[in-house]
């Protein structure tokens, strides 16, 4: 039986009714010729906060206690749930404290404070912010709010399955990305609870793919956290992982990774033919069929999460002058 099941996430959804945007689930006429098969986007990087995690934060938000909500929260993150859970605490009035490495782009540092939140830059690493809330939670009393490996987070994330499935019923294929594992874990949960033998692919990124090596390996493991242009997929697994690592291991069918080239193609497809803008980490699925990295035999999915870039970035990928200086390395 899995940790989060079908009805957990169906409980999340309505939990989060009306603090969420049901995003639209829409046809590629594009990536459907590419394909040779019929494609959907999920446009999740038009939710409130520019990404899916304002899904999972809102749902463990709604389970605090009173005593938990008024001590406040605490998180590590890449960015972006770090900005949906900012958003989240402000709307009922709790403390908030993101803690991030030096690595996460100044635009959504920028972007949390400005939500009110207590900012904390700590180290080179998703691991080196996590010890910081770590000695938060012990010092202050501050309630714990991970960006995937929790029970409510992933069910938070799942309603976007439930979304996915009521969209294209028949539903062939997801793409969906992969880092942590909640994203994929509760999406898994919801799609597979519903049409147990659709097919669901992760997609990360070559540099510092922490789930990918873990599953490779058969138990959660470091890796090296690297400079990439899907920077919200940065960040290990835990080693002490509770949840994700055993449901990607579950549920998932296939993990591809791609290159820093690809996914930079698959940000300038998204713009040119889609004009949506999106980051790194929100193009990874349109990448991987650009690609031809994943096998497609019917109506497929792809997760489009999040917008969250920095535009002179975007625009050099966009324009052609973007220089991709760590593949060089």
């Amino acid at each position: 039986m899995q940790p989060v099941s079908l009805a957990d996430i169906e409980a999340a959804r309505r939990r989060i009714a009306g603090r969420i945007e049901p995003t639209a689930t829409v046809p590629s006429a594009s990536l459907s010729e590419i394909a040779g098969v019929p494609v959907f986007l999920k446009l999740e990087h038009r939710q409130t906060t520019g990404s899916f995690k304002l899904r999972g934060a809102s749902n463990a938000i709604a389970q605090l206690s009173a005593a938990e909500k008024a001590r406040g929260v605490v998180a590590a993150s890449t960015g972006n749930h770090g900005r949906a859970l900012a958003h989240a605490a402000r709307l009922k009035g709790v403390r908030a404290v993101i803690c991030m490495s030096k690595l996460v782009p100044e635009n959504k540092v920028a972007e949390i404070r400005r939500l009110g939140a207590e900012i904390r830059i700590v180290g080179g690493s998703q691991d080196d912010a996590q010890d910081e809330v770590d000695r938060l939670v012990g010092t202050d009393g501050l309630a714990m709010v991970p960006p995937f490996d929790d029970a409510a987070v992933v069910a938070g994330q799942g309603t976007l399955g439930l979304e996915m499935i009521e969209a294209v019923p028949t539903a062939r294929t997801v793409l969906v990305q992969l880092s942590g594992g909640g994203l994929a874990a509760g999406i898994a949960a919801a799609v597979k609870g519903l049409l147990p033998s659709t097919r669901i692919v992760g997609v990360s990124m070559q540099r510092g793919a922490a789930m990918k090596a873990s599953l490779d390996a058969g138990r959660p493991v470091q890796v090296e956290e690297l400079p990439t242009l899907a920077d919200s997929l940065g960040g290990g697994i835990g080693l002490a992982n509770r949840l994700t690592f055993q449901m990607c291991k579950n549920l998932l069918d296939d993990v591809v990774l791609l290159t820093e080239a690809e996914i930079a193609a698959g940000i300038r497809h998204a713009y040119a033919a889609e004009r949506e803008v999106v980051e790194g980490a929100g193009a990874v699925g349109i990448a991987a069929i650009l690609a031809g990295k994943v096998r497609l035999d019917g109506e497929t999915v792809v997760l489009v999460s999040g917008r969250n870039i920095d535009m002179d970035l975007h625009r050099g990928i966009v324009c052609g002058s973007w220089a991709d200086a760590t593949e060089a390395r």
